[in-house]
């Protein structure tokens, strides 16, 4: 008798509802589900950086929550730009997406440790405005407000903290007129000078650690810039491998064990990122932004870096990071449409249960009104529209669903509902065009958007459907055509896309929140022509289209407040339909340049949906 073992070489793993221990590739029994489950290899190959949203405040030398994370972060204090250059007292909580002001620091300072987390933190010594006198004040956050503690023993700036806000470590700093090695413990209560200082005494240092009995304190100024890399194990310090990249004003976070560095000065302003792995550093993806002197939280698989000096200017700016051997979202193979076609519309927020509607079939790219539908293995032929057309939009589900605009091949405001059987002719759009952009939760409320009539170039008019007819509302900021949009009629992203007479392929993104649009962050890689999906203007998936080089088969998620590239389709291709969310989602059809058209099916999956079970007899 054929077993698991025998044919794959290893017993299965018993796991009680949890991954841990379970790694990519391996069937494993979930004892409390009391089912098989395999685990997709799907991880990074290497740690990423991808833009978060901006804090409120500009600033450098600021303090940071070592130990918060991707959507719970902390900043306070630091230097504000001009007028004054003064230290501030502003703090600021991130939530994955974006940065609020909330209670202020007792006393605005900086140069200052940090450790803790965004809802529980400790800040420590650093220097007040109008010089460089160090102090010794700490004070406690409890995640509404900070509260003065018990003070440092050895007054100081430009020291390094590691732990949390019940055990954490102090080292290093600048006490005038020298460098100090003083380490001292927090026990939650009061501060206790160790025995034991740091080998070399520096300033401008970073740390990382759980608590005060292991920490990690690397690079800084002695006073020239140094890469030296300490271990504390809770009573001496000992040296162990120096970063690759010697500098001082870095961030870093983590444990002792698996820490991150990045960015800082040697002389000039870094973007390297390093990541120890308990014995040596190793460099990884750099910053997208080099800067010195900023903050940042986190783990060395997932963390936060906040604002800084950019070498030119102070900088507000966020970056998010995940870790190589992180789970990620892949593309598998599904089944092929019936009939070879491109620039359809496509619509569906399941992976199991999604339309492709229309399109152009080549050689001769005639104009179809074929409506297929997807059951997450195979395409089955519908009813046809009643106006054969390519290049339009839509918004819906498989039993709901909208279409609109395009060509016939004259350009068309011809709209059409479906009721899960049959399409029907409605009200049209006010304003013909193709190459339109739409979204929508089902066939009463849809959204209409961008778009171009050849004769008059783009279109920045936003239409709105009630389910009855199209109503003239907020344009688009920057009028462009062969733009994806995926979400609803009150949540919306419009991505990329072509503007004609401009600059020709953007990744400009726009948010539409029901009443207007937003600009947010540009996609990473400007092209037009992306197939998208989502529910949401919070979660969104882009891919395909027409780029830099050609046919892009490039793949991005959008979380809300960034982009960040993920895999790739099997191959590049323009106007692919989407349909599905970040989580399962669709890519079927499209063309390559020169024209050929597709019949193929690509299904996404994302981390949340890597653990398949396994039906057994």
């Amino acid at each position: 008798m054929s077993t698991y073992k025998k044919e794959v070489g290893t017993a299965v793993q018993n796991a009680a509802g949890t991954l841990s221990g379970v790694v990519e590739g391996q069937l494993w029994y979930d004892s409390t589900a009391a089912s098989f489950k395999y685990q997709y290899p799907n991880v990074t190959s290497a740690g990423a950086w991808s833009t978060g949203g901006n804090m409120n405040t500009a600033r450098y030398i600021l303090g940071g929550a070592v130990q918060g994370t991707q959507d719970a972060g902390l900043g306070f204090g630091g230097y504000q730009p001009p007028p004054g250059f003064n230290n501030i007292a502003a703090t600021e909580s991130y939530n994955g997406a974006s940065w609020t002001e909330v209670n202020d620091l007792n006393t605005g300072k900086a140069y200052m440790a940090a450790a803790g987390n965004q809802g529980a933190a400790i800040t420590i010594g650093g220097q007040l405005t109008g010089g460089n006198t160090p102090i010794s004040e700490t004070e406690s956050w409890n995640g509404t407000s900070w509260t003065e503690v018990n003070d440092l023993n050895t007054a100081r700036s430009g020291l390094a903290g590691a732990g949390s806000q019940t055990s954490a470590l102090a080292f290093g700093g600048e006490n005038p007129p020298g460098l100090t090695g003083v380490t001292e413990s927090w026990n939650g209560t009061s501060w206790t000078t160790n025995p034991a200082t740091m080998n070399t005494a520096r300033r401008f240092l970073a740390g990382s650690g759980d608590d005060n009995t292991t920490a990690l304190a690397f690079g800084g100024q002695t006073p020239s810039t140094t890469g030296e890399t300490e271990s504390w194990n809770g009573t001496s310090w000992t040296e162990v491998n120096d970063l690759n990249t010697a500098r001082d004003g870095l961030g870093g976070f983590g444990s002792s064990t698996a820490a991150l560095a990045f960015g800082g000065r040697n002389p000039s302003v870094q973007a390297v990122t390093e990541i120890w792995n308990g014995t040596s550093w190793s460099e990884d993806t750099d910053l997208s932004t080099a800067r010195m002197f900023l903050a940042g939280g986190g783990t060395s698989t997932s963390g936060l870096a906040f604002a800084g000096y950019n070498g030119t200017a102070l900088t507000a700016a966020t970056e998010e990071w995940l870790g190589a051997g992180q789970p990620v979202g892949a593309w598998s193979t599904g089944g092929s449409l019936n009939t070879q076609k491109q620039n359809m519309v496509g619509v569906g927020t399941a992976q199991t249960a999604a339309l492709s509607i229309g399109g152009e079939i080549p050689p001769s790219n005639t104009k179809t009104g074929q409506t297929e539908l997807y059951d997450g293995t195979s395409w089955t032929e519908l009813n046809d529209l009643n106006t054969a057309r390519a290049k339009g939009a839509g918004g819906g589900t498989s039993t709901a669903a909208l279409t609109f605009g395009g060509s016939t091949p004259t350009i068309t405001a011809v709209t059409e509902s479906w009721n899960g059987s049959a399409w029907t002719e409605v009200n049209d759009l006010n304003q013909a065009r193709q190459l339109v952009a739409g979204c929508g939760a089902n066939n009463t409320a849809c959204l209409a958007f961008g778009g171009e009539d050849p004769g008059t170039a783009n279109f920045a008019l936003t239409e709105l459907w009630n389910g009855t007819s199209w109503t003239e509302v907020a344009d688009l900021n920057t009028a462009r055509n062969n733009l994806p949009g995926s979400g609803t009629s009150t949540s919306a992203l419009g991505s990329g896309g072509y503007v004609q007479g401009g600059t020709a392929n953007v990744g400009i993104t726009e948010s539409w929140n029901g009443t207007s649009w937003t600009e947010v962050n540009d996609l990473n890689t400007a092209r037009s022509g992306a197939g998208s999906a989502g529910a949401s203007n919070t979660a969104v998936l882009a891919f395909g289209g027409y780029g830099p080089g050609g046919d892009q088969a490039v793949t991005e998620e959008w979380n809300g407040a960034s982009w960040t590239e993920v895999a790739d389709l099997s191959s590049g291709r323009q106007r692919p339909a989407g349909a599905g969310t970040t989580t399962a989602g669709l890519s079927f059809g499209g063309g390559t340049n020169p024209g050929t058209s597709l019949t193929a099916t690509e299904e996404w999956n994302n981390p949340s949906n890597t653990v398949k079970t396994i039906t057994t007899s």
